[in-house]
């Protein structure tokens, strides 16, 4: 079973791989065996993450891009098909929350189309850019990272929860065209991940009250399943989506007891 779990020999690109999420993926990626490509706009932080990666005995390269730019997501794949001459798997990590909070009346057409490109398009992008590589060798695996957004509605989540929710669907859609070449597609939903840990954060504490878990969940939890995903042993699964959220969604569409209000006079 630990055999199949080893991703010795394979190339795993991750998104937004420089901090936060992208970053405890990668770690445990790379300890399972596998050479990391780290892709973000950041060059300071992707860099880093390389070396710890590369400190492991793993090939590891950091390339500096955007994911909303196609050209710059073509120009990644074509690099790291040159270096590595594979690319196993994917990991579209990379988004970010946008101009939430806001009335819908306040949001102008560039807070709508970055929040949706951060979060949805510059998946479809890293997609369509390594899909034949990986159909024309049988082979592949894609796994998104989307949210509980993307599944309840929440208020004033205009941009990140409707791109989160295309996330989903753009798993499934990719599971469905691509499964029967050798290519599967999975969603992870993680639970609340604070960027920064605020203790004086007065709504984040209100929203831990209602966790099942009575805490919020760290990036280093989502790392397993990660391995678990891009690996052999997860062959069979494809369209999925898998919660690891200690058990947020576990009570229906919407965490119980936590509906957070805009007033519309702000």
């Amino acid at each position: 079973m630990l055999e199949s779990l080893s991703l010795d020999g394979r190339v795993v690109v991750v998104t937004g791989g420089g901090t936060g999420l992208g970053r405890a993926m990668g770690r445990h990626l790379a300890r399972a065996g596998a050479d990391i490509v780290i892709a973000g706009r950041r060059t300071g932080p992707i860099e880093e993450a390389a070396e710890e990666f590369a400190s492991m005995g793993r090939r590891a390269l950091a390339i500096s891009t955007d994911v909303t730019d196609s050209a710059q997501v073509n120009a990644l794949f074509e690099r790291v098909l040159a270096e590595l001459g594979r690319v196993d798997v994917l990991v579209n990590n990379a988004g970010g929350g946008g101009a939430g909070g806001k009335q819908l009346w306040e949001i102008t057409d560039e807070e709508w189309r970055a929040g949706i490109d951060t979060n949805l398009t510059g998946a479809f992008y890293c997609a369509r850019a390594v899909i034949k590589h990986m159909v024309d060798r049988g082979s592949g695996r894609i796994i998104n990272i989307s949210s509980g957004q993307g599944l309840r509605g929440q208020r004033g989540s205009f941009m990140y929860g409707t791109a989160k929710g295309g996330v989903i669907q753009l798993t499934r859609v990719l599971a469905a065209t691509y499964g029967s070449a050798g290519v599967t597609s999975t969603c992870i939903v993680p639970g609340m991940i604070p960027v920064r840990q605020q203790a004086d954060d007065e709504g984040a504490n209100r929203r831990l009250a209602f966790l099942p878990m009575g805490r919020a969940a760290t990036p280093e939890e989502m790392g397993p399943l990660a391995v678990f995903l891009a690996s052999d042993a997860s062959a069979y699964m494809n369209g999925e989506m898998l919660y690891c959220d200690g058990a947020a969604m576990a009570g229906g569409a919407a965490t119980t007891g936590y509906a957070p209000v805009i007033p519309l006079n702000d």
